[in-house]
């Protein structure tokens, strides 16, 4: 494994690569997708882009934690976190490149 993270500009030089868009359409387009997807989890709707995976909001109510240091008891405010769930094409295309990779 490289060890490299993937950024916006790798996506939008991908798409200038594999696309031939110009760099700046390119970047405007990721930004594009990137808004829309972060929108509809705003507005509480689920993602789904097939072959890859579902994102989605999950509701977490109030519940009572420990400061791991003191062990003192602490309220946890409710709140909504993200969650994502790989397509089983995407588990199958990491878990078959893993592979590879270790066979190497």
């Amino acid at each position: 494994m490289s060890g490299k993270t993937l950024t916006r500009a790798d996506l939008a030089d991908a798409v200038v690569r594999q696309v031939g868009l110009p760099r700046n359409e390119s970047q405007a387009l990721v930004e594009l997708v990137l808004k829309e997807i972060s929108s509809c989890l705003a507005g509480g709707e689920p993602v789904k882009l097939s072959s890859f995976g579902s994102f989605g909001i999950r509701k977490k109510g109030e519940r009572i934690g420990r400061n791991p240091k003191t062990g003192e008891e602490v309220p946890i405010t409710p709140r909504s976190v993200l969650v994502f769930r790989p397509s089983n094409i995407m588990k199958e295309r990491i878990n078959t490149g893993l592979l590879k990779r270790k066979s190497s």
